[in-house]
């Protein structure tokens, strides 16, 4: 039998394929342009017949029908691993479950602990020898179709073809269904226009960075402003080694500052595990030769991260205590995001010779009713912990930075307060008191 005949022997509606799901089963959607869409749709058009499927995804743009037509979950259940906005709207409406995780660990939960009855995710079409690429949703999406013991693919025509270093692919005799969805825009997300405090923050992060040095950005308007400052400096050769892949690389590339050249591991090679962005992204991306994407396991392990000398993580996060706790995933016990990779890029980047890994903030934020709140805390009251203070490095505010490894109480307390607003100062003081982390020597 040819591969067309293979493929068209496993090619079927998205009807007919989600017949292959049973009640009480668990269907994994995979992450971010992986998501299934036609085939989540068949599914929920199956809500009357099944009962108790659950289903697992992350950072999918939604909408998830198979969760929108079943408010009271009596027939889906849907669980991510990191929130995008859709989703964290669905777990503040209690209509879905956020599970934490650390990125690196996925593939372990996968094959030591979770079942997949089901993977459906969404792929490139078929090349010559076979093969699917998972594209930006390389990262988790094989781990998950090796487990699984029903794997449906759907083939999106706009899809791009990443190549990898194993894991970025899944072949034809692996598959035991294949839907084709015909061209189907992918989701995009270009980076937000970078505020001022973005820019005074980043202004603050680029003395830090070296001619060379390999860099992981986090996602929002702070890469996108630290792009444009590094576009007009003097700097050069950089090198990517990041779990998510946004715009922020692509102008990098453009103004001709990322070459990968200078790299110690993958030399030449800029290495992803996910990508969400624009279509002009997705373009740079498909088939170029100069990137590579593999599986999270990898490119998230700090022992894998800290081979990259020089190594400059940046990551945002919400708040940081006076301990040196950082929270970046919650809103007091509301779940915004998910602890993603910042852990491992924390641990890896301070692993490097060379490395830094920054966590970055705005001083202050307004709530809806206008009232002006720090960002620097006492201590915290139900926020989730994403970076302990054991692990905490660079903190990063429009104020300046500050290195917390290897300080004390007194002395971490007395430099965030030194990011912090000036008007929240004093009293941060006077709470560092009352909790004995104050030098009384220290001058207010």
């Amino acid at each position: 039998m040819s591969i067309l005949d293979d493929y068209r022997a496993r090619l079927c509606t998205a009807d007919e394929a989600v017949r292959l799901v049973k009640s009480g089963d668990w269907v994994d959607y995979g992450s971010n342009n992986g998501f299934p869409v036609s085939l989540d749709e068949a599914l929920a058009r199956r809500r009357d017949e099944l009962r108790g499927v659950k289903l697992r995804g992350n950072l999918l743009p939604g909408p998830i029908q198979a969760a929108e037509c079943d408010p009271e979950m009596s027939h889906f259940v849907y669980n991510t691993w990191h929130c995008s906005s859709y989703e964290r709207h669905l777990c503040d409406k209690g209509r879905a479950f956020f599970t934490p995780m650390i990125f690196r660990n996925m593939a372990w939960y996968y094959r030591q602990f979770l079942t997949v009855d089901v993977a459906m995710i969404s792929v490139s079409p078929m090349d010559a020898e076979g093969y699917f690429y998972f594209a930006g949703a390389t990262g988790v999406s094989k781990v998950i179709c090796d487990t699984a013991k029903t794997v449906i693919l759907e083939v999106n025509e706009a899809m791009p073809r990443i190549p990898g270093r194993g894991g970025e692919r899944i072949h034809l005799s692996e598959v035991d269904r294949i839907v084709e969805a015909g061209y189907r825009p992918l989701w995009e997300m270009p980076l937000p226009a970078p505020s001022e405090t973005d820019r005074q923050i980043a202004a603050h992060i680029l003395p830090h960075i070296r001619d060379g040095a390999t860099l992981q950005l986090g996602i929002g308007g702070l890469p996108n402003a630290l792009g444009e400052l590094i576009a007009d400096s003097d700097l050069k050769d950089l090198g990517m080694h990041t779990e998510l892949c946004t715009d922020g690389y692509l102008a990098l590339y453009k103004a001709g500052k990322l070459t990968n050249r200078r790299k110690t591991l993958r030399p030449g090679k800029g290495v992803l595990g996910l990508c969400i962005g624009s279509r002009e992204l997705y373009d740079w991306l498909d088939e170029n030769d100069e990137i590579e994407a593999a599986p999270l396991e990898w490119v998230n392990d700090p022992a894998v991260i800290a081979q990259n000398e020089n190594m400059v993580s940046i990551n945002g996060c919400l708040n940081v205590d006076l301990y040196g706790q950082v929270s970046a995933e919650s809103a007091g016990t509301r779940q915004i995001s998910g602890t993603g990779g910042q852990l491992d890029f924390v641990t890896g980047a301070a692993q490097s010779s060379g490395g830094k890994a920054f966590l970055c903030l705005s001083s202050t934020y307004t709530d809806r009713a206008g009232v002006l709140h720090s960002r620097i805390v006492p201590h915290f009251a139900g926020e989730i912990i994403t970076t302990p203070r054991s692990q905490a490095y660079y903190i990063a505010t429009e104020y300046g930075v500050k290195n917390l490894a290897g300080l004390s109480t007194w002395e971490r307390a007395d430099a965030l307060i030194s990011l912090a607003h000036p008007d929240f100062r004093e009293e941060l003081i006077r709470k560092a008191e009352e909790q004995r982390i104050w030098l009384p020597s220290e001058k207010r």
